[in-house]
């Protein structure tokens, strides 16, 4: 078995007792990108030397007794909205086709506190709006269980990576699915994280009110340790393994069961998971939720009139650099106008205030249909 194939906990405990260094475990990361990375096509930029340096820099602290947490000499990689100082940050599209930052984002800043391995920068749809697109510098990231099948966006490369055994866990961006999508249609964990837990600082913007950073893993696990070391006050590893036992568990069944554009896969999966968590103790309540018809019409003008807010100047001076589908997009915030937000927004706080249940969790489908 390939070190690239190590769960984050058990290549830890080997990097600790000593039968496996960082550098040896970045070079089995590199040669496992080197092989199926012209498949996927997860990659923008592969920074194996920097990724090489700092393994052998994690391996000399770990030598002088410095443990810098779980992250310590693991190889990750970066969505490429993310800032890296000296580090090609394109957004995935032409416009910063060369842009090279002076300054880390902040959430990059966390990670190589931790220790953490930068191997590279994560294809994304352009500028996180819509994909995948084909008129782009960059080719579209595949999912690695079907190359014929889109991965979702816009952290496309972030999932294609995980679920393509290139790397065990990577940090995306979500506005509205950006993480949770890609990470349902390549079947790893996905998380986006309570609003502002973690900063976004150095991130490019898709629509301020909206953006998340979070990560997304190879497992429960592995996003847990991955959000502890962008959000330490979070201590998600810590909580690993708690019982459910007693706890309220929401299900909103009638959100997706009646739309016709469920797929009956679908609908039987979250209804084994629904009785897997009745039997490990769980009190499953089935509740009724606005329409989400109206949850996706409210959060679309908010982010489309943020959106243009941010490219208007761009988009007036170089059309011509954007693709062809942002571009579209980002037109559309042209029929919008301040009270069309400021309407979008009450109607967002009462659907938010509407889904609120006494249950620890609501159970949901990411996506009420396959890839």
């Amino acid at each position: 078995m390939s070190p690239a194939d190590l769960s984050i906990i058990d290549a830890g405990a080997r990097l600790r007792d000593g039968t496996l260094t960082s550098v040896a475990l970045t070079e089995a990361h590199l040669a496992r990108i080197a092989a199926r990375d012209p498949t996927l096509h997860a990659f923008v930029t592969i920074t194996a030397e920097r990724a090489l340096e700092d393994a052998a820099r994690a391996d000399t602290e770990r030598a002088q007794g410095i443990d810098r947490g779980p992250l310590h000499g693991i190889p990750i990689g970066l969505k490429d909205l993310i800032d890296t100082a000296g580090i090609r940050t394109t957004s995935g599209s032409r416009v910063f086709e060369h842009n090279v930052p002076t300054a880390d984002a902040a959430v990059a800043t966390r990670l190589k506190q931790a220790g953490a391995v930068l191997v590279g920068k994560l294809m994304t749809y352009e500028f996180a709006l819509v994909g995948p697109s084909f008129d782009l510098p960059f080719p579209a990231a595949r999912n690695p269980w079907n190359t014929d099948h889109i991965t979702g966006g816009s952290s496309s490369g972030s999932a294609a990576a995980v679920a393509g055994g290139l790397l065990r866990t990577t940090i995306g961006t979500d506005t509205g699915g950006s993480i949770r999508s890609p990470s349902s249609y390549c079947g790893v964990v996905g998380l986006k994280p309570t609003y502002e837990r973690i900063p976004r600082d150095g991130v490019f913007p898709l629509s301020p009110s909206l953006d998340h950073v979070g990560p997304i893993s190879a497992s429960v696990a592995e996003a847990a340790i991955t959000l502890d070391a962008i959000a330490p006050e979070t201590g998600a590893a810590s909580r690993l393994g708690e019982g459910i036992t007693g706890r309220r568990i929401a299900y909103a069944r009638d959100w997706f069961a009646n739309d016709p554009e469920a797929d009956p896969s679908v609908i039987a999966a979250l209804d084994a998971a629904a009785s897997v968590l009745s039997l490990l103790g769980a009190r499953i309540e089935e509740v009724t939720l606005p329409d989400y018809a109206l949850f996706e019409a409210a959060g679309a003008v908010i982010l489309q009139a943020e959106a243009l807010a941010i490219h208007a100047a761009h988009l007036r001076a170089h059309p011509e650099l954007y693709g062809k589908l942002a571009r579209q997009n980002l037109l559309t915030g042209l029929v919008l106008d301040d009270a069309d937000v400021a309407f979008a927004r009450c109607a967002a706080a009462e659907l938010a205030a509407a889904c609120r249940t006494r249950c620890l969790a609501t159970s949901t489908p990411c996506s009420p249909s396959t890839p």
